[in-house]
């Protein structure tokens, strides 16, 4: 393991970091998109590559090193949920796992689903469409985020199947503080509880243990701040679980397949296993076990990435501030740096407009319905970020016009 870059390297340039992304140029480019796609270092490429070399060699017989490399993909998610025995489905999205999660539970006693209306759309479309199949689902105002998890607590009863929360907000950023309050009342009820960590994991500092989620499923993926790419999505399984999904792959009855004799039904694996799919594409694991090693061997840790991200965060919040913007035009989601992730939310009836000025001046960003979202990255220096916020301001000023 190389010393850590120390953040005052990585504010100045050139970037400490910069040289080991070389293939996304971003020593060059102003990259607001790292809540969203963050570059993917260079070593991801010969990884992908292997993979493809493996199958070349190996052919049918590739599945085994296909499987080292998922194993060493489960112990990077272990290691940011600061759980080192956890056990960790895996899946190419979000949205394959929670599916197999709501198929296994007993909607037909439980009918209802508790959630917020901040949820992103993986959760909110699917809850959306069981809704219109005749599902009790109810929603939760996610905004005061500050009483948030006591509000959904004080939800659940003994007709909830699941609870499905987000801990920070897609939307602004929003940490939903005291988790474990709706972890502990739906164990109290019966009620699976979900929390969705995919805008906290490797940007915010994450442990089960602490957030009192040890009964919790926890689902998210690496196309954001773990700098995977797609096709990495995972699902943390607490102890004990039994839930037999009804969408169920072969790959989640492994251990049974070359049993003789009469079968007293679908059988599962144990733990996560039962959560398993069918054959995959493993060239995205291969991809993401090269990138968590080489997190690891950078010594990147969540704390070193949380101060760095607080940092980037709080200049760009600065520099916006500093022109001045008629707030009814853009204003700055208000939220203490504490209780912010990993970007900064612009509120602006005119977001859509904004980000595409921004584009037009050669940075790239994101909007959701009047959120301008702006997420910087640890390859970026305080340079470019001030640069970023002078092109932001430029385009401020043209809707004053």
């Amino acid at each position: 393991m190389t010393t850590p870059p120390a953040p005052a390297d990585l504010y100045r340039a050139p970037n400490a970091l910069a040289p080991d992304y070389s293939r996304f140029r971003v020593d060059e480019r102003l990259l607001l998109t790292g809540h969203s796609h963050q570059a993917w270092p260079d070593v991801g490429l010969a990884a992908q590559q292997q993979a493809w070399l493996d199958a070349a060699e190996r052919v049918d017989e590739k599945w085994p090193l296909a499987e080292a490399q998922a194993e060493r993909v489960r112990d990077g998610w272990r290691r940011l949920l600061g759980e080192p025995r956890a056990a960790i489905a895996l899946g190419q999205n979000t949205h394959e796992l929670v599916t197999r999660l709501l198929s296994a539970l007993p909607l037909d006693r439980r009918p209802r689903l508790l959630t917020t209306d901040a949820e992103f759309h993986t959760i909110r479309r699917q809850l959306d469409r069981l809704a219109e199949a005749g599902l009790d689902v109810r929603r939760v105002a996610g905004r005061p985020v500050e009483t948030l998890a006591e509000r959904l607590a004080a939800a659940v009863d003994d007709r909830t199947a699941c609870c499905l929360v987000s801990s920070v907000q897609f939307e602004t950023a929003a940490i939903v503080p005291h988790l474990g309050l709706v972890a502990d009342a739906c164990a109290h009820h019966g009620a699976a509880c979900l929390i969705d960590a995919y805008h906290h994991l490797n940007v915010v500092p994450f442990d089960i243990g602490t957030m009192r989620l040890e009964e919790a499923f926890i689902v998210g993926g690496g196309y954001k701040y773990c700098q995977l790419g797609e096709g990495n999505g995972f699902l943390r399984v607490p102890p004990g679980c039994d839930l037999r999904p009804v969408l169920t792959g072969w790959f989640a009855e492994f251990g049974a397949l070359d049993r003789t004799g009469p079968r007293g039904g679908v059988e599962y694996g144990a733990g996560a296993a039962r959560f398993a799919g069918a054959t995959y594409d493993p060239t995205a694991h291969y991809r993401a076990a090269a990138v968590f090693d080489f997190h690891a061997a950078r010594g990147l840790t969540p704390a070193l990435l949380r101060e760095v991200s607080r940092h980037q965060v709080g200049l760009l919040d600065a520099a916006f501030s500093a022109c001045d913007a008629d707030p009814a035009l853009a204003r700055v989601e208000p939220l203490s740096a504490e209780g912010r992730g990993g970007f900064l939310a612009i509120r602006s009836p005119h977001a859509a407009d904004l980000c595409a000025a921004l584009r037009a001046r050669d940075v790239l960003a994101d909007c959701r319905g009047d959120v301008l979202r702006l997420g910087p990255a640890p390859y970026l220096t305080d340079e470019q970020l001030g640069d970023a916020a002078a092109r932001l301001a430029e385009a401020v000023a043209e809707l004053a016009q």
